[in-house]
C-alpha cells in the first residue's frame, strides 16, 4: 500500500497560512519526511460562489503548486486531485505537464477527471454536455503529443497538423478518478490507475455519481473493472487503485485510531487497492503538520517496518 494526501486547502474561507510558501512548503515536506508517497491539490479555477458557500472550497492552481511542491521535495510524487482534463485545452495540459515531470525528475502522475461543476464549465467557456467527448479527445491528444513529433490529430473538438512539442516526458502514469461503469471502462482501455472517492448518498446525489460507501459497493466495483481489462486483455496487476478509507477518522482528531487504519488499510489492500488517499485537517498548517506526522509515525512506518 502506498499513501498520498491532498494539500487541505479545503475550506471556504480557507485560512490564509494555506495561500503562503510557508505553509505549502511545511506540508508538502512534511509528507514527504513522513513516508507519503504522493501529494495532490485540488482544480477549481472558476468555482461559483453559490458552491462555495454550500460547502465547497477554494483551490490552488493544481500545476503552479504542484511546480513548487516538486521544487522543495525529492521523492515524493505530484498526483493533482483530480485535474478536470475538459477545463484546458489539451495541448497546453501536457506542456504543463511535461514540463513538471522534466522538472521534477520524472515525479508526475497525471490524475483526470471529467468534473461535475456546470457553472465552472460555463465561466470557461466549454460546454458541460460535451464533457465526455472532449474528455477522450483531450487525453488522446496528451498523449499524442507527449510521444509524437509532427503529431496530426483530427477530431470533433480538438485538431493538430504537425505539432511537436518538447521536452517529452518519460512515462506519465494517467489515472482517471470517478466512480461511473464508463470511467471504469475508459481505465481499461487507456489508463494506468483508478482514482473512485467515497460517495455516500447525499454526496452522491450532488455529484451525480454512483453510491460508493463501503466495501462491498467497492468490490462490486472492482469486480466490474476487472471483467472491463479482461476485455481488452490487459492485467489487473498493472493498475493502481487509490482510494480513501470508509468510515477514516482524520489523523490529528481525537478519535484517531491507529490499529482500526490498519486494519482498514488491510481490508482495502485484499480487494485490490494499492493507494490509500489520506485526509488531513484543514484549520491550520500547524495542524496539517501534526497529523501527517501521526500517520507517518502510527500508520505509515508500521506498515514499512
Amino acid at each position: 500500500m502506498r499513501f498520498t494526501t491532498t494539500y487541505p486547502l479545503i475550506a471556504h474561507p480557507y485560512n490564509p497560512d494555506f495561500v503562503t510558501k510557508s505553509g505549502l512548503v511545511r506540508v508538502v515536506q512534511a509528507c514527504e519526511r513522513a513516508g507519503f508517497d504522493g501529494f495532490g491539490v485540488t482544480d477549481h479555477p472558476a468555482p461559483t460562489h453559490r458552491w462555495l458557500q454550500a460547502g465547497g472550497h477554494d483551490a490552488l492552481d493544481p500545476f503552479a503548486a504542484l511546480a513548487f511542491a516538486a521544487a522543495v521535495t525529492e521523492r515524493i510524487r505530484l498526483i493533482p486531485n483530480i485535474l478536470v482534463l475538459p477545463y484546458r485545452n489539451p495541448f497546453l495540459v501536457a506542456k504543463a505537464v511535461a514540463t513538471i515531470d522534466a522538472l521534477s525528475g520524472g515525479r508526475f502522475t497525471l490524475a483526470v477527471a471529467t468534473g461535475y461543476l456546470r457553472g465552472e464549465y460555463a465561466a470557461l467557456g466549454v460546454d458541460f454536455d460535451e464533457r465526455n467527448s472532449r474528455f477522450d479527445e483531450a487525453l488522446e491528444v496528451v498523449r499524442g503529443a507527449w510521444s509524437t513529433d509532427d503529431f496530426t490529430f483530427a477530431g470533433r473538438h480538438f485538431s493538430a497538423r504537425g505539432q511537436t512539442a518538447n521536452p517529452k516526458p518519460g512515462p506519465v502514469p494517467v489515472w482517471i478518478g470517478g466512480n461511473s461503469a464508463l470511467t471504469r471502462r475508459r481505465v481499461a482501455a487507456v489508463a494506468d490507475g483508478w482514482a473512485p472517492f467515497p460517495a455516500a448518498r447525499q454526496l452522491a446525489t450532488t455529484a451525480k455519481t454512483p453510491v460508493l460507501e463501503n466495501l462491498d459497493d467497492l468490490s462490486a466495483m472492482l469486480d466490474d473493472l476487472r471483467r472491463q481489462l479482461d476485455l481488452v486483455d490487459r492485467d489487473p496487476a498493472g493498475i493502481d487503485v487509490a482510494l480513501g478509507r470508509f468510515g477514516a477518522i482524520q489523523p490529528g482528531s481525537a478519535g484517531f485510531d491507529a490499529d482500526a487504519e490498519l486494519t482498514g488499510l488491510a481490508e482495502m489492500a485484499a480487494l485490490g487497492v494499492t493507494w490509500s488517499t489520506v485526509s488531513l485537517p484543514g484549520d491550520s498548517v500547524d495542524h496539517a503538520v501534526e497529523a501527517i506526522e501521526q500517520y507517518g509515525a502510527e500508520v505509515i512506518g508500521p506498515l514499512r517496518r
